[in-house]
């Protein structure tokens, strides 16, 4: 599998997996403290040929994904669940963990997020739902951001994101269904 966009992944052991994986070209931001020489040749690949973001499932990948999406907009968005990215061995979590599969089908899900779109699912939606607040609600929003691949959030976030990837309200309530079914079945 060739990838024609740019990956921007948070290492050298993230670019490692990547070419495993599929063949491609990256860009390493070394570290959350994405610097503008970095940002700049972001910038540029997405001129050129796109970017795809695909950073580890954790809070410093997320804030490397904000940064960078904050100041190139446009950025395809690619995420891997917490349990494909968990070291086998020892403790750690991050791409480099990933195996090629789990890889290859979070870049084949990429999608780009959109900042100006109309709300379709309400934070009170949410709340209702039992994904914001109350027993049980962050394993359904692991599950719900597994389903949809737009990556674990919480609350505020996935709401946010749901406006992004532009998900619609059936398919929102289907992903809820299959949730609910697999709650009640476990």
């Amino acid at each position: 599998m060739k990838i024609k966009e740019f990956i921007v992944v948070e290492g050298r052991d993230d670019t490692t997996a990547i070419n495993r994986a599929v063949e491609a070209d990256t860009i390493e931001t070394n570290g959350s403290a994405v610097n503008q020489t970095t940002i700049e040749k972001i910038k540029r690949a997405q001129e050129t040929r796109g970017v795809i973001i695909f950073t580890d499932p954790d809070y410093p990948g997320e804030k490397i994904r904000k940064t960078i999406a904050g100041q190139v907009p446009g950025c395809k968005h690619a995420f891997l669940a917490k349990e494909d990215a968990l070291a086998k061995r020892d403790k750690g979590i991050g791409v480099e963990h990933a195996s090629p599969e789990a890889i290859r089908a979070a870049l084949k899900e990429a999608q780009v997020m959109l900042e100006d779109i109309l709300e379709e699912i309400s934070q009170d939606d949410l709340i209702t739902a039992g994904l914001i607040g109350g027993e049980g609600a962050k394993e359904r929003r692991i599950q719900l951001g597994k389903l949809l691949k737009i990556g674990y959030t919480n609350g505020k976030q996935l709401h946010k994101r749901l406006m992004m990837f532009q998900i619609s309200k059936q398919e929102f309530a289907e992903a809820l269904s299959k949730v609910r079914q697999e709650e009640s079945n476990g």
